[in-house]
C-alpha cells in the first residue's frame, strides 16, 4: 500500500468537493443569470460575491504555494468584488474558468509525486503544500454551502 498516493488521491477528492459537501458545479448548476447578483434577506453577500471571492482566495493560495514572488491581495478588500452584480456574463464565466483552472491546478501540484506535501514551503512561516490543499478545500467548502443557501433563500434551490 502506497500511504504518499492514497493520501494525494483523498486530498484531490476532497479538493473536488461532494461526499458530504454539495460540488461547486452542482451549487452553481442552472443558476438563473438574473440571480447572480441578488442578495437574499439578512444575508451579506451574493452568488458573485461568493464566486469571485472564492477565485481570488483559491488563487492565492495556489500562488503562494508555488511562487516566492506572489504577493497576496489586501485583506479584505483585495479578495471581495466591489459590486453585489457581476459586470458582465462575459466576467462571469471568466470568473468560473478561472476558478476552475485554478482547483485543476491545486489538484495537480498535490497529484505531482514531485511535490513534497510535508514540507514547509521555504517562503512561508509554517505552510506546507498539504496544509494548503486543506485550506482550499475547507475554504470552498464553506462558500459553497453560502452559495446553496443564497439560492434557498431566492427560491432557486431544490426541496429539502
Amino acid at each position: 500500500m502506497d500511504e504518499n498516493k492514497i493520501l494525494r488521491q483523498q486530498l484531490v477528492e476532497l479538493l473536488k468537493g461532494g461526499n458530504a459537501h454539495v460540488k461547486f458545479e452542482d451549487a452553481i448548476a442552472d443558476l438563473p443569470p438574473n440571480l447572480r447578483g441578488q442578495k437574499a434577506a439578512n444575508l451579506p453577500h451574493s452568488v458573485w460575491m461568493l464566486l469571485e471571492h472564492m477565485r481570488i482566495a483559491q488563487w492565492d493560495i495556489l500562488e503562494f504555494s508555488r511562487n516566492k514572488k506572489h504577493k497576496s491581495p489586501k485583506w479584505p478588500e483585495g479578495y471581495w468584488p466591489a459590486n453585489d452584480d457581476p459586470p458582465s456574463t462575459a466576467q462571469w464565466n471568466s470568473s468560473l474558468k478561472q476558478f476552475r483552472s485554478d482547483l485543476k491546478e491545486m489538484e495537480d501540484l498535490v497529484k505531482n509525486p514531485k511535490t513534497d506535501l510535508f514540507a514547509k514551503i521555504p517562503w512561508g512561516d509554517g505552510q506546507t503544500i498539504l496544509r494548503e490543499a486543506l485550506l482550499a478545500a475547507d475554504h470552498n467548502a464553506y462558500h459553497v454551502a453560502q452559495i446553496v443557501d443564497v439560492r434557498r433563500l431566492l427560491g432557486d434551490w431544490g426541496q429539502s
